[in-house]
């Protein structure tokens, strides 16, 4: 007789306490949700939850440096996919994010949502929040340095603020979806050697011709 299959561990109490607060924050927004409501999603004692997060603000930094871990995460993927390549990287970059912004159950950026709910500077959300953007505008500034733009800094304002456009607009830019949306967008941004020689890439042609 085959033995059963041993039961997956389940998660740790802080875990589970984060991820679901997580799913509540970014559907109903941080401060329509209350502490109770997540005590009874996610079946823990409100001590257990006060031992792993002294304060609810807390929690809200918490979920927004999940978030923000998971969002590297996957430019980090890109950017390795297409090291060397900065502007494939570019579109890549944005096709993923067109892609996020797609999916459903999309409540834009968490990020933008937490600047949004809270104003004061000291707020330690906010703080992650406006640390995201900077790192944004950074590793677009590194990108349009690579491919050689004459202002990489004036790029990254531009780009980011049109990323940020996106995320906050979600699915609503037009019939050929977000990713379509930034990489038109871009287009326009990069000088159109580039985007020749981008276009000789994908064709099979010698880029360094150009």
């Amino acid at each position: 007789m085959k033995k059963a299959e041993p039961a997956a561990p389940a998660p740790d109490t802080r875990e589970r306490i984060l991820r679901t607060a997580s799913e509540l924050f970014y559907r109903e927004g941080t401060r329509a949700v209350g502490v109770d409501l997540i005590v009874a999603k996610s079946g823990v004692a409100k001590t257990s939850l006060y031992r792993y997060f002294a304060t609810k603000d807390d929690l809200i930094e918490a979920f927004l440096l999940r978030e923000d871990e998971d969002f590297w995460r996957h430019w980090d993927t890109v950017a390795a996919e297409h090291k060397g390549k900065p502007r494939e990287e570019l579109d890549a970059q944005l096709q993923w994010l067109g892609e996020r912004i797609a999916r459903p159950g999309y409540r834009g950026c968490p990020q933008i949502n937490i600047a949004a709910e809270y104003a004061d500077d000291k707020h330690p959300a906010r703080k992650v929040a406006v640390a995201h953007k900077r790192e944004l505008r950074r590793r677009l500034a590194e990108l349009a340095q690579a491919m050689g733009l004459g202002d990489p800094e004036l790029f990254a304002l531009r780009m980011g603020t049109i990323i940020d456009g996106a995320l906050s607009s979600g699915r609503a830019l037009h019939a050929a979806g977000p990713a379509q949306f930034l990489q038109d967008l871009a287009q326009a941004l990069v000088p159109k050697k580039l985007s020749h020689q981008r276009n000789r890439v994908r064709s099979g042609g010698n880029a360094d011709r150009t």
